[in-house]
Formats: C-alpha cells, structure tokens, sequence
C-alpha cells in the first residue's frame, strides 16, 4: 500500500448569475464550443447578451468556482414559453473536468429550473459530447425525439437532444412547439 494519499477535489461553490461574471460565461463557452465546433450565430447572440438573451426573458445563469471564486464553470436556463426551459451553454473549463464540477453545475441548474416553474427541461447536443450525454444521462435526462424534431434546428451541429424525464414532452409544450 501506498504511503501516498490522493489529494481530494477542492470545494466547488455554485454561484449566481452576476454582470461581473458575463465575461466568465463567454470564455468558458467560447473555450469548449471552438474547441470542438465553431460558434454559431446563436451562440454569439447568446454569449454577447446574456441579460438580454437569458436573464431578462425569465432565464439564470449559474457558475461552479473553485475557492477563491474561480469560476471553471458555467450553465444557463433559456425560457422557451409554456413551462419548457433549454439547458443551454453549460460548459467547465479543461482544469475542473474530472472533478464533478459539471455534475455539480448541472445538478445545481436542475434543482434551478424547478425554482422557475420549468415544467420541461429540454437540452441540446452533438453526439461528439459523449461526456457531457452521459452525466446528462447519469442525472436523468433521456434521448427524445420530440425534442428534436420541434427545436433541433437552433443550431447546426445538434444531432442530440434530450429531455429530462419521461422521453416525451407535456401535451402542453407540444403544443407550444
């Protein structure tokens, strides 16, 4: 046996969304959306104005820091009207991975969309994530093709999309859609 013990993972705090943190949230998306694709003009939208694009509409941002109040990640909730909500743009920095600072975060905007009165939390992806779809899968979120036919079209890379919960959505998010 080893005399040497493994060091555990700092404390994560999750934190919320603040102006000061805008430009945090871009990096961190920015980071991992250029290191596998290229950003969309969504993305750009969303990364320019998050107030605008998500807080105002009845959105949050939530943060993972590291002590210190280093932020390594960051997620949003998107309203998409009658109750359904995207998780969106929820990314952690190459530094935190492997140290469940996503599940946190992604745990964190769950219990979150609840707060808001989501009634569907739906997500968007590409099958290259395979990391992300399976901590997506491990907290409970399903393959949906509901979810995809009405909004895989927000972004061109989306061959993914999920719903948490049963696999499809409510009578009234279909209708909405």
């Amino acid at each position: 046996m080893s005399d040497t013990l493994t060091a555990a993972p700092p404390a994560l705090e999750i934190l919320p969304y603040a102006p000061e943190r805008a430009s945090d949230f871009a990096r961190i998306n920015a980071e991992w959306i250029e290191e596998m694709f290229s950003l969309e003009d969504v993305d750009r939208e969303v990364l320019n104005d998050p107030e605008g694009k998500l807080i105002e509409p009845g959105g949050d941002i939530l943060f993972a820091a590291l002590p210190g109040d280093r932020i390594v990640g960051a997620g949003a909730l998107r309203p998409l009207g009658q109750g359904i909500f995207e998780l969106t743009k929820m990314g952690v920095t190459s530094e935190a991975r492997g140290h469940k600072a996503g599940e946190a975060l992604l745990a964190a905007l769950i219990a979150r969309a609840r707060e808001l009165g989501a009634t569907d939390l739906v997500l968007l992806t590409n099958s290259k994530c395979e990391a992300a779809i399976h901590l997506y899968e491990k907290l409970g979120f399903v393959h949906s093709p509901d979810v995809k036919s009405l909004f895989g079209s927000a972004y061109c890379r989306c061959d993914v999309a999920m719903r948490y919960g049963s696999d499809s959505l409510t009578p009234a998010a279909k209708a909405h859609a």
